[in-house]
């Protein structure tokens, strides 16, 4: 007989030997190969190798692991309230599928063995940033700041089976998390999504769901499109007929709706919990027929417009030369800071196609003061780079290189959305039964695999605020379709905005986005599985 076949039948008596006497618990795979998204900027392996045939491959070698088991805890160092808040929800869904009692302890008097340590640590540099080390008998969780914790927590979610996020499933398999050290931060700060609720309304209840899952990819912003030419969906209690006529219809002639101030605020409060940041907008001068037809004194003749129920752009105008018109607008904004405590007030600003080019300018210049007057920084798209505007606003790129190269000469920043790959609305080719393709047909691969360097590269690093993909909902009625046309092209844009440029690539997303597949059904998501993606289906697993 060979050697090699010797070293072989050796190597499987050993593990006949080893398994029955290690209760079956199943070895982790190497920390390096979790699907684990956003891809972290650094993994660092442990020394611990589990001996292994001398032929196998490096990738292939695997760790020693943490076991979750019923006696664990989770204990706290440094503002316990704060940390209890931002780890209920997610030690909550773990005690759902384990039925393990996880309690909440402080550090002192506990020891570290066997228990889960998270705490704020000033070693952690990186204001989002965090450090997750798992060792063979304890998890340790620190970060500069509560959002870190947030954001290390998603990546240990990651780390623990599938069916760990179910809402029915009951988990009866050992839990083992390999060990290792995650140093993980982002790319940009503004890392961003993008929900048209003025095509078709979306209630708060929805918009949730929404928050709930692109906070599980690290994204902290969530761009509110408040107004159009279809709908207005936000209470403006100075001036009430903007809902009562103006949020009355929808594309297609639906009922429409719009969010109270309470709801709006509420909104606000629970991205506030899930570390994402609300930006409202108000879009105008142009986008802005579901206002005229609610106040006959914003338009130049006096006459209210009908409510319009369909999709065309580029038609209306608020009145740029009357008063009233910026009085209206001094309230709106007014009224919509009180509310929002993030930075941020979006104008609008795109298509204006029915106001004149130079009443646009003067428009755009009156707006800014306004803005900045109740402590707002000013956010529109690219085409407010054509005014005065100066390092005090930030552009959002959508379609224009030349546009956006001109707003970064006038030091803006650049949040980019460009519609080839960042338009969440579009259709993933010619078969999909919704969405649009006036930007083009966008796949999965065309979502995540561009740079906003190689899109724009005479904009320098520095001016890129971040990325953000909008989602335009001409022909979205409904949680399900936004799951459709959001997932999985969502979680590309989240990596691009997270991981380190040098540490992407397609093949190696579209494995890790393949092996997300149980986790994304344990969620309920609607996503679309396109082709390009090999899914690992496991489906005996989720929701028994």
């Amino acid at each position: 007989m060979k050697t090699t076949q010797i070293k072989t039948l050796v190597w499987m008596l050993f593990l006949s030997i080893l398994l029955p006497l290690s209760c079956k618990k199943p070895i982790p795979k190497n920390l390096s190969q979790e699907s684990i998204i956003p891809l972290p900027a650094n993994i660092k392996l442990p020394e611990n190798v589990i001996p292994e045939p001398a032929n196998i491959s490096k990738d292939e070698q695997v760790y020693s692991g943490f076991e979750l088991l019923k006696d664990c805890k989770v204990l706290f160092d440094g503002n316990q309230n704060e940390l209890e808040r931002i780890a209920t929800p997610f030690f909550n869904q773990i005690r759902k599928t384990t039925k393990f009692p996880i309690p909440f302890e402080n550090l002192n008097a506990n020891k570290l063995e066997g228990n889960i340590y998270i705490g704020i640590s000033p070693t952690v540099k990186e204001e989002e940033g965090y450090n997750l080390e798992i060792k063979n008998d304890r998890i340790i969780l620190l970060a500069k700041n509560p959002s870190g914790i947030f954001y290390g927590m998603q990546t240990l979610m990651q780390l623990l089976p599938d069916e760990i996020e179910s809402q029915s499933a009951i988990i009866q398999d050992p839990i083992i998390v390999a060990c290792g050290i995650i140093d993980d931060y982002p790319r940009y700060a503004y890392r961003g999504a993008m929900l048209d609720v003025s095509r078709h309304f979306l209630p708060s209840e929805d918009v949730k769901t929404y928050i709930d899952q692109i906070a599980k990819y690290k994204i902290n912003y969530l761009h509110l499109h408040l107004s159009d030419d279809q709908g207005w969906r936000i209470e403006i209690k100075s001036w009430p007929k903007l809902t009562e006529i103006g949020g009355s219809t929808e594309v297609g002639g639906g009922k429409g709706g719009y969010f109270t101030q309470e709801q709006y605020k509420d909104i606000v409060n629970y991205a506030k919990d899930h570390f994402i940041t609300i930006v409202p907008e108000i879009d105008m001068p142009g986008h802005t027929n579901a206002a005229l037809a609610s106040y006959a004194e914003l338009n130049c003749d006096n006459k209210a417009t009908k409510l319009y129920t369909g999709i065309d752009v580029g038609f209306s105008s608020l009145c740029v030369k009357k008063d009233i018109t910026y009085k209206f607008i001094d309230d709106v904004i007014r009224e919509l800071s009180e509310i929002t405590p993030g930075p941020y007030i979006h104008i609008g600003g795109d298509e204006s196609h029915s106001t004149p080019h130079d009443d646009y300018i003067t428009f755009i210049d009156k707006i800014a003061p306004i803005v900045k007057k109740y402590n707002k920084k000013m956010i529109g798209w690219e085409e407010v780079a054509t005014a005065n505007i100066d390092q005090n606003t930030i552009c959002q790129y959508w379609k224009s290189d030349s546009i956006a190269n001109i707003a970064s000469k006038k030091n803006a920043q650049i949040i980019y959305s460009n519609a080839k790959h960042c338009y969440l609305d579009m259709k993933y080719d010619t078969k999909t039964p919704l969405g649009l393709h006036w930007a083009g047909y966008i796949d999965v691969k065309t979502s995540y695999d561009w740079d906003p360097n190689t899109i724009s590269p005479e904009i320098p690093e520095q001016s890129i605020a971040g990325i953000e993909a909008p989602i335009w909902t001409e022909t979205i009625k409904n949680l399900k379709d936004l799951d459709f046309l959001a997932f999985p092209r969502i979680i590309s844009i989240a990596e691009i905005g997270w991981t380190p440029k040098e540490k992407r690539n397609w093949e190696g997303y579209k494995k890790r986005l393949g092996d997300q597949y149980n986790r994304l059904k344990a969620r309920n998501i609607n996503f679309y599985k396109s082709e390009e993606i090999p899914w690992k289906i496991q489906d005996n697993k989720i929701n028994k």
